[in-house]
């Protein structure tokens, strides 16, 4: 049989699955570090990292190791039963981040989703909002995931329209508008405020400094739960552990994923102390494969490698020189760079037809991946296990990029 080229592995992806996803044209292999192969055996530098998943590189061995082990022993008893895994992952997540308990779930959109269900729960047990009262502020241009829930509190048009009817209960502000949400929880039937630190999917939208803080000072001083979506900014992206570092503010809810296992399983937590997570009884919430062995051992040992190899040091640092790297290149296609650490966004200029995609794809051809979001914005998130050397390598292969558009 003739050896697959990289468009019969597309077209076989086109033609037996859901057309979901708009993907790059390329088909990875391998991936190791800061780097993937495609079926051809080219090597890419990787600055999307699965959307911020894969912190700790493809395929780290430590981690990879921990998961080997686990999956012969043990992989899943769901919590019908008790494993000798779980509360030793409990103990380790609620002290790494200081809080009192942790509901681990799989995928970020089920880590928000928890966050809802605790936010009105709460607001009905401990606030006395009445039943079905419940409101939910969050922020216009966000992403919480896909879910019906989450949809009906989105403004992006291809995630929310034809998927009516909408969940009630929410209320949108505009992003980093401190006005406008001291003016809603004016209402006594606000139970939370769910934001993400900094915007991903919408770009990278980074709020001016004291932003964060004051909207907690806001929610703290009207008993509203802040509630943090760090499933993209947390776990050493921004520079920081967590975003919300930055501004020295602790959620009361704390939502993670992607990164806490390093890409390599899905691994989800929602953290809060007892005042609050104690709300949700047996049989209210819960999924088959959250808390299993695999992923609550896995998560472990990604969360080690943060620490281990200073990745927030590392992300910070190198965020600043990826920065300044691409403030110096000279093309009128770049309109803007901003972002924090290692998450950051280039805004295209769409000129003489060309626009964030052609970007991409000349960058691919040039070995570095990386994919636009809403349209004329390129987001950049390499593996913070990036070092400086391979940084300023994939910025001279960026810049001859961006070359071919003058």
């Amino acid at each position: 049989m003739a050896k697959m080229t990289a468009q019969d592995y597309m077209d076989r992806e086109s033609k037996y699955g859901a057309h979901n996803y708009h993907p790059l044209p390329v088909v990875l292999e391998k991936g190791e570090g800061v780097y993937v192969w495609d079926t051809d055996g080219k090597k890419y530098y990787d600055f999307l990292s699965s959307y911020s998943a894969v912190n700790q590189g493809h395929c780290h061995p430590k981690i990879i190791n921990t998961l080997k082990e686990q999956a012969e022993k043990l992989t899943l008893t769901s919590r019908a039963f008790y494993n000798n895994v779980l509360g030793e992952f409990e103990e380790f997540v609620t002290k790494y981040f200081g809080y009192e308990k942790v509901l681990p779930m799989n995928t970020g959109a089920e880590a928000d989703e928890t966050a809802l269900k605790l936010c009105r729960k709460w607001a009905y047990e401990k606030k006395g909002i009445p039943e079905n009262e419940a409101k939910i502020i969050v922020c216009a241009d966000n992403f919480h995931g896909r879910t019906i829930s989450i949809i009906s509190m989105s403004t992006d048009p291809d995630a929310r329209n034809g998927f009516g009817p909408y969940t009630p209960g929410f209320v949108t502000i505009p992003y980093n508008d401190t006005e406008a949400l001291a003016k809603e929880l004016e209402d006594p039937n606000v139970a939370g405020f769910l934001v993400e630190p900094i915007q991903g999917e919408a770009g990278v939208n980074v709020p001016e400094d004291g932003f964060l803080k004051k909207a907690y000072d806001l929610c703290k001083a009207n008993n509203v739960l802040f509630m943090a979506d760090e499933v993209q900014t947390g776990i050493a992206r921004t520079g920081k552990m967590l975003a919300c570092d930055h501004e020295n503010v602790r959620p009361d809810v704390l939502i993670l994923g992607k990164a806490i296992s390093g890409g390599v399983y899905p691994v989800s937590a929602v953290l809060a102390d007892d005042d609050i997570m104690l709300v949700i009884k047996p049989g209210e919430h819960g999924s088959t494969f959250g808390g299993n062995p695999v992923g609550a051992r896995v998560a472990m040992t990604a969360l080690e490698v943060v620490k281990e190899e200073k990745l927030e040091d590392n992300a910070e640092r190198l965020g600043k020189i990826f920065r300044e790297e691409f403030e110096s290149i000279q093309s009128d296609m770049i309109a803007k760079v901003r972002g924090k650490g290692l998450l950051n966004a280039v805004i295209i200029n769409n000129k003489n037809g060309k626009t964030a995609w052609d970007v991409c794809v000349a960058m691919k051809e040039h070995g570095v991946l990386a994919k636009p979001t809403h349209g004329n914005i390129i987001r950049f998130a390499p593996p913070l296990v990036i070092n400086e050397e391979q940084l300023r390598d994939a910025m001279d292969n960026i810049k001859a990029a961006f070359k071919e558009f003058e």
